[in-house]
């Protein structure tokens, strides 16, 4: 981890966004609470994203870039759903990863999580030896890994004065094909490419798949007949009550339905932080839209999620639209794009995935209508058992639309933009982290560490100050605490320590305005307002200091 990667997580703790779940008893891997402040940072995330689909939507006026007008509507579903929606999707036969277990330490790892190179001239002497450890994925080793193992072959071959021409060259999509590719090279003798555990160096053992979804218990039944999973995506709540939405809330294609809720993967190595966790939150919209006109929309939704990262205060250097190739593409999948956002616990030129809007197809209706479906060829599918019927039915529900405009009846396709409430708010938590120096109330040049989260995303928007405890001051200022707290707007109240320390406590939470009465108010009937970004401070009277306030979150 970066060195400001553990500031961050040591300021976290310590002002109270993110705490260790269970934490008094050592914890619970993947799992994270989170405090005072940041229940307030991640409601935020949650608000301006339910906000720009739903709460400011307007169905008659087309958005800037769309197609034409939508309609937008919500649902909340359970987290628990019947076991054949997770058949029918294809999660209970392939939502797994690999695994393998060190056999000495009997630690356990993701099979993509472990590139450990170890490439045999003999089978005493390797060519190389590297050890790190990565999300390889399908786009194959990056760039600073890639040099890594170029240059411990270098050094080998150097030592061992072997020549370039009998190593192979670095030029692999994956960890297996670089396998391949050892063990048809002209390296003497045995060649080949072992994994090892990145803790000991000893020997794994054959990968295994592990299924992701958590397995429940529904009522006095056990077994088979009663198990049942945690939902590992909020999407299928949305697909399977298609048709109730359709039927009862009158709406027309196109349109979406969005969800936020509880989501739950039980990873075999959970890690960096909230990134990866066991137990999270998502942010997902089902965007229903007629076939021919689904590479529209699918265009329209890809670059207007990248762009509200951008408007909720990601600077764009620290941010890619990354289109999937066609070999990461899912067997369902028209087109994938991923925004990606440079997290400082990654390597150099490295992102990691914060949303993903995807073009499904009519697989999603398809597949609870007639049952889980497989790619053959260019076509999906309905997966056959030895007995030549369905292996999971589908639920027999008419679920295509009628339009009684055009008279016609058609599976609407589905683009999906798929984000992870936790994942943003951790990404805005580190792109406002922020230190410099300031001089304090004597001009001492002092360092200052600064969240610098857009006025919107702030868990506190004010914070108010009386400059000093008496002359009627902190009266003055608790009346002005008031007003914002009843005009809904998050604020505290601080009259403890120097003036200079309360903004520096301020600034570290991310509060964006500080509000100070001082010995002029009784004067003018105004009050300090003071920005945190560019320290500029100005005269602000109190009567229109809940409109100022308001303005300025607003931008």
């Amino acid at each position: 981890m970066k060195k400001e990667m553990e500031k961050i997580v040591a300021l976290c703790k310590r002002r109270g966004f993110v705490f260790q779940s269970s934490e008094i008893y050592g914890g619970l891997q993947g799992f994270w609470d989170y405090g005072p402040l940041g229940v307030e940072l991640k409601r935020n995330v949650r608000e301006a994203w339910w906000s720009d689909m739903i709460t400011t939507h307007n169905e008659l006026i087309t958005p800037e870039g769309a197609p034409k007008p939508f309609g937008m509507t919500g649902v909340e579903t359970t987290i628990i759903m019947h076991p054949s929606v997770w058949k029918s999707s294809g999660h209970f036969d392939l939502f797994h990863d690999f695994m393998v277990d060190s056999k000495e330490s009997k630690a356990r790892f993701r099979v993509d999580h472990v590139s450990v190179a170890v490439a045999y001239a003999s089978d005493e002497k390797p060519v190389a030896c590297e050890t790190y450890m990565a999300d390889i994925g399908e786009e194959g080793l990056s760039k600073t890994k890639r040099k890594r193992l170029e240059k411990a072959i270098a050094e080998y071959e150097k030592e061992n004065n072997l020549s370039n021409s009998e190593t192979p060259q670095i030029s692999v999509c994956n960890l297996m094909e670089y396998a391949k590719m050892l063990a048809d090279s002209g390296i003497p003798a045995t060649g080949k490419l072992e994994a090892r555990c990145p803790e000991t160096g000893g020997e794994l053992t054959e990968p295994r798949e592990f299924n992701l979804m958590f397995k429940t218990i529904i009522g006095a039944l056990s077994g088979e007949e009663g198990t049942a999973f945690l939902r590992p995506e909020t999407a299928q709540g949305m697909f399977v009550n298609f048709k109730n939405v359709v039927d009862s809330g009158r709406v027309k294609i196109p349109f979406g339905i969005a969800q936020i809720g509880k989501s739950f993967r039980n990873e075999i190595t959970p890690r960096n932080y909230t990134f990866r966790s066991r137990e999270f939150e998502q942010m997902e919209m089902e965007f229903f839209c007629h076939p021919d006109e689904s590479f529209e929309w699918y265009k329209y939704w890809r670059d207007r999620r990248y762009n509200w990262y951008i408007k909720h205060g990601i600077n764009p250097e620290n941010l890619i639209l990354r289109d999937h190739t066609q070999e990461e593409l899912a067997h369902y999948s028209v087109g994938t794009a991923d925004v990606e956002y440079a997290f400082p616990f990654m390597e150099e030129n490295e992102y990691g995935e914060l949303e993903g809007i995807a073009h499904r197809g009519d697989f999603d209706l398809r597949s609870h209508m007639e049952g889980k479906l497989v790619r053959e060829g260019d076509q999906l599918v309905v997966e056959k058992n030895e007995h030549g019927q369905p292996k999971y039915k589908g639920s027999g529900k008419d679920l295509t639309y009628f339009d009684d405009q055009t008279r016609e009846r058609f599976i609407p396709h589905v683009i999906e933009p798929a984000a992870g409430a936790d994942r943003a708010t951790l990404a805005f938590l580190c792109e406002a982290y922020y230190e410099d120096e300031q001089p304090d109330e004597n001009g001492k040049m002092q360092s200052r560490t600064v969240m610098q989260f857009h006025p919107k995303l702030a868990p506190v928007k004010a914070a108010v100050f009386p400059l000093i405890k008496k002359a009627g001051m902190p009266e003055v200022a608790a009346d002005i605490y008031g007003k914002l707290k009843k005009a809904g707007i998050q604020a505290v109240y601080d009259q403890q320590g120097a003036i200079g320390r309360r903004y520096r406590r301020q600034d570290e939470i991310g509060t964006p305005f500080c509000l100070t009465v001082d010995g002029e108010t009784e004067q003018d009937n105004c009050v300090t307002l003071r920005d945190r970004d560019s320290l500029k401070q100005e005269r602000v009277p109190i009567d229109d200091i809940v409109s100022e306030v308001q303005r300025r979150i607003q931008g």
